[in-house]
């Protein structure tokens, strides 16, 4: 199983900040579509992502804002689709993302997976690592399901979050077990936090 993802020359991405009832997001994107979705972005979040973006992409992503100036470069078409279904889907008004996404952070098996779960499983159902490994044929890959969830460049939008360990148990997520936790409330999977 090749995890290294597939390379990629210097791209031009753009970056914003959304804040979301799940914390700020950092969401970029190229001209391929939304790259990555990173939770819990303050600052120190947001500048190892840019930098690791930046690494990844050969070029330093470029911030634009809802309130950007005049002259302020524009965001790639992906950013604004992705903010604007993502304050959508935490209305509670948005099942399904159409955004174009770019994989060029994913590769080998864990795109494989990460894709596999875009397309299969939908707003409101869970899936398990093990029945993820069984639709993309490796059987006896549970585990390595989980190291590709935990790769996800993309969260909410691949909704890494609605996969569950066997017996019901909400498993690991990189945004933490309570983000996991609304996330699944979100989408009435589970009860609605009290506070």
């Amino acid at each position: 199983m090749n995890e290294t993802p597939a390379s990629t020359s210097a791209r031009s991405s753009t970056w914003t900040l959304r804040e979301t009832p799940v914390g700020p997001l950092l969401l970029a994107a190229t001209d391929k579509g939304l790259v990555n979705v990173v939770f819990h972005a303050d600052a120190d979040t947001a500048d190892r992502a840019l930098t690791r973006l930046e690494g990844r992409l050969g070029s330093a992503p470029v911030r634009v804002d809802d309130a950007a100036s005049p002259d302020a470069p524009a965001p790639h078409p992906a950013l604004a689709t992705a903010a604007a279904e993502l304050d959508s889907y935490f209305r509670d008004e948005l099942r399904v993302f159409t955004v174009p996404l770019d994989w060029s952070l994913s590769g080998g098996f864990n795109e494989r997976v990460l894709r596999e779960l875009f397309a299969s499983v939908p707003f409101g159902v869970t899936a398990g690592y093990q029945d993820l490994a069984d639709r993309v044929g490796e059987p006896g890959a549970a585990r390595a399901v989980g190291a590709a969830m935990g790769s996800n460049p993309l969260p909410v939008v691949v909704p890494c979050h609605r996969v569950v360990e066997s017996g019901g148990a909400l498993g690991g997520f990189g945004g933490g077990r309570e983000t996991k936790r609304a996330l699944l409330a979100l989408e009435g999977l589970l009860p609605q936090p009290l506070f």
